[in-house]
């Protein structure tokens, strides 16, 4: 059973398709207040894997186990895609809409949709419609969504990953303050700058598997896994076959299963 400083825990997580395991035993504890930043090459599994912790998608074996929030209560979650999903609202209804599924009273969902949208800078904007919003403005708006939502927990893949550096500087501001009202953050990103910036816990993952855990100090400073080290000294080497990995420095002697 978990327990509630622990509102997630998986174990042992297997992804097949098409015959193809994808991701590869998987555990790991997401603890209350962590900023865990899921880390690795494209195409490493990091979307996959918040797709499964967030029950979009089922695993071929192993568990992912939620726990129990403030008084006993289901956690809540939601998730930020790295591409913004809009209905066919304004953006104020986007919101709204949300609330309305959450159970909140017609009367009140305007004012607090109005007050989540002036949040992220967004306020002026309450009635146009949302996918006719910047991609940037978009990514703004699905934040405020899930914030309304007050989740325990909120999975955002690579939200930046399409933004240029204003951009990004807004969505961490925001990230920054839903972090600060004790949402527990997984986020996912190749960017370790923002992992820093963000990130307490790093989770590494190569090839579907999770090659290291650590904290963002120690993951950052010194560690331990070399494919990791290699990661953070922007090496580019997790496309390539074994026999062309830096002829004659070690790195041709890793495993196969591990290239």
């Amino acid at each position: 059973m978990t327990k509630r400083n622990v509102p997630l825990q998986v174990k042992n997580l297997c992804f097949d398709a098409r015959g193809i395991r994808l991701i590869k035993d998987v555990s790991f504890d997401l603890t209350a207040g962590s900023r865990l930043m899921v880390l690795g090459a494209n195409g490493a599994g990091k979307s996959l894997l918040m797709r499964l912790c967030h029950g979009l998608l089922v695993p071929h074996s192993g568990t992912v186990q939620w726990g129990e929030g403030q008084e006993g209560k289901m956690i809540r979650q939601a998730m930020v895609f790295q591409r913004p999903v809009m209905l066919r609202r304004t953006a104020l209804a986007n919101i709204a809409y949300g609330l309305k599924c959450k159970g909140v009273a017609r009367p009140l969902r305007r004012d607090i949709a109005f007050d989540f949208l002036s949040r992220v800078g967004l306020a002026r904007l309450a009635n146009h419609p949302a996918r006719l919003l910047s991609f940037g403005e978009q990514q703004r708006l699905a934040l405020a969504r899930a914030w309304a939502m007050e989740p325990d927990v909120l999975f955002m893949d690579e939200p930046t990953a399409s933004l240029d550096p204003s951009g990004t500087h807004a969505i961490e501001e925001i990230t920054r303050l839903i972090a600060q009202e004790g949402t527990t953050l997984m986020m996912s990103t190749h960017d370790l700058g923002q992992a820093k910036r963000l990130g307490n816990d790093v989770l590494f993952l190569h090839r579907g598997r999770v090659l290291e855990q650590a904290s963002a100090q120690d993951f950052f400073q010194q560690p331990k896994n070399d494919l990791a080290q290699a990661f953070v000294r922007g090496e580019l080497l997790w496309w390539k076959k074994k026999k062309d990995l830096y002829p004659g420095g070690g790195i041709e002697q890793i495993p196969s299963d591990r290239i």
